[in-house]
């Protein structure tokens, strides 16, 4: 049962900015890792970004410099800041967290889309 929540997504021109947001709505538990994937027709779905704590990682080079993922101060909320978007960046972007120390990544939000237009 997917509790991850996600905003923020919506229709962008080349160049332009968005701010997606996850929240966790289900029951107070310690959330290991949280990162955000994405996914676009036809191709496989990769981790775009991921923090621990408060240690940030961009895990997808094509957004290095351009993506930038947090935390809110209650360790339940993680946002996806994106600037200077391209058309290559259209996809379903998804939350996701580890509620295990085990590396797996085993609740997933419903996606939100994100499109940009050249």
């Amino acid at each position: 049962q997917a509790h991850l929540v996600e905003s923020g997504g919506g229709l962008v021109q080349a160049g332009g900015s968005l701010r997606l947001s996850c929240v966790d709505s289900g029951i107070s538990r310690t959330l290991y890792r949280m990162g955000w994937f994405r996914q676009a027709p036809g191709k496989e779905r990769d981790l775009v970004a991921s923090i621990t704590g408060s240690q940030a990682v961009n895990d997808l080079d094509s957004v290095k410099d351009r993506f930038t993922i947090s935390r809110g101060n209650g360790r339940s909320t993680v946002y996806l800041q994106m600037n200077s978007l391209k058309p290559e960046d259209t996809a379903v972007y998804y939350c996701a967290a580890q509620t295990n120390p085990f590396g797996s990544w085993d609740t997933w939000g419903q996606g939100t889309q994100v499109t940009v237009s050249s």
